[in-house]
């Protein structure tokens, strides 16, 4: 069975400006998604938390 990944909606990451594309594991969360990865959400909110 071949799998084809060509049309996934797609995100783009407002820490590294990178796009990303559907997870399985974010298919019930993926309005609620922001950031591509565990890295970029801490740095993210590091970033929110001292402009306050």
């Amino acid at each position: 069975m071949v799998h084809k990944k060509l049309n996934l909606p797609e995100k783009t990451c407002p820490v590294c400006d990178r796009p990303f594309a559907w997870r399985k594991k974010w298919a019930r969360d993926w309005e609620n998604v922001i950031y591509c990865s565990e890295r970029c959400r801490r740095t993210g909110k590091a970033s929110q938390a001292g402009a306050l």
